[in-house]
C-alpha cells in the first residue's frame, strides 16, 4: 500500500506544473524606445511571477489584430482615439488597463527652421490613419496653419479643413514612413516614436510641437476586455507603474512624458 502510494505521488510529481513557474504572457509594442522601457518591465515583472515576452511590431494595426484573435496577451503603443478608431471600424473588444507615457507629436522640415517659413504652396505630410491624422491636423490648425470645421473633435479628416491660407498640399503617408519621407515633402508631422529611431528629437529638431496639457493622446496598456480582471493584469501594470520606469522614461526617451 505504501510502495503504491509512492508510485501514484511520483507520477502526479511528474506531470504537475510548479507550483512556483512564472505566467507566461505576450505582450506587443512599438519598435525603437518603447523597447529600452519594456526590458526593464519584463525584469521587474519576473520579481512578481510573471514571465513578460515583448513582441515588436512596426505598424499600428498589426497589434491590436495580433491581440484580438489572441496571438498576443496584452499590447501597449496606442492612445484613446486610436483604439477608439480601431473598436468602431473592426469590432476589438479591447480596453486600457493603465496609462504609460504620452508622447507629444511634432512637426518636423528639413528645409524650413520655423512654421513662418513654411511657404505657400507647400507639401505637408501626415500620417494616414484616421486618429494620427486627425491629430496632425489639429497641430496644424493650433500653429494657424490651417483652420477645421467647429465640432470635428479630435477626429478631423483633410475634408474638414475649411481655410488654407498658405494653399498647403497635405498628403497622406504611412506613420511609419513619415521620416524617411522627410526629403520628399515640405514639412511633415510625425509620431514620437517614428521620429526618435530617425535621429528626430521633439522640442529640438521639431519646428512645432504639441502641447501635453490636457493632452488626450496618453499612451496605455490593453488587454481583452474579458481579460481586465485577471490577477496578470494587475502584476503587469504594477511592472510599468512605478518610479524605477518612471525615470527611465525621462532618462532615455526624448520627448515622452510618463502618463502615471
Amino acid at each position: 500500500m505504501r510502495r503504491r502510494l509512492f508510485l501514484v505521488m511520483a507520477a502526479f510529481a511528474l506531470f504537475a506544473a510548479p507550483a512556483s513557474a512564472d505566467q507566461k504572457i505576450k505582450v506587443g509594442i512599438s519598435g525603437g524606445d518603447a523597447e529600452i522601457v519594456w526590458a526593464k518591465v519584463k525584469e521587474i515583472a519576473a520579481k512578481d511571477g510573471l514571465d513578460v515576452q515583448v513582441v515588436v511590431f512596426n505598424d499600428y494595426l498589426l497589434p491590436n489584430a495580433a491581440l484580438d484573435v489572441g496571438d498576443l496577451d496584452a499590447n501597449a503603443f496606442q492612445h484613446k482615439p486610436f483604439l477608439d478608431n480601431q473598436i468602431k471600424t473592426r469590432g476589438y473588444k479591447i480596453v486600457a488597463v493603465g496609462e504609460t507615457i504620452v508622447a507629444p507629436i511634432g512637426l518636423y522640415s528639413r528645409t524650413a527652421k520655423s512654421v513662418a517659413e513654411i511657404k505657400e504652396g507647400a507639401s505637408i505630410g501626415i500620417p494616414n490613419d484616421p486618429s494620427n491624422g486627425g491629430r496632425a491636423l489639429r497641430l496644424l490648425q493650433a500653429e494657424k496653419l490651417i483652420e477645421l470645421k467647429d465640432g470635428v473633435g479630435i477626429l478631423p479628416t483633410a475634408l474638414d479643413v475649411i481655410a488654407n491660407p498658405r494653399k498647403l498640399r497635405i498628403r497622406e503617408i504611412d506613420a511609419a514612413q513619415l521620416p524617411r519621407s522627410l526629403d520628399d515633402v515640405d514639412a511633415a508631422v510625425i509620431n514620437t516614436n517614428y521620429a526618435v529611431p530617425a535621429g528626430l528629437i521633439p522640442g529640438k529638431d521639431s519646428i512645432a510641437v504639441e502641447s501635453s496639457v490636457n493632452d488626450p493622446y496618453n499612451n496605455f496598456i490593453a488587454v481583452r476586455e474579458k481579460d481586465k480582471d485577471a490577477p496578470w493584469v494587475a502584476k503587469l501594470v504594477r511592472a510599468y507603474q512605478n518610479d524605477t520606469i518612471r525615470q527611465i522614461i525621462k532618462d532615455k526617451l526624448p520627448g515622452q512624458i510618463p502618463a502615471f
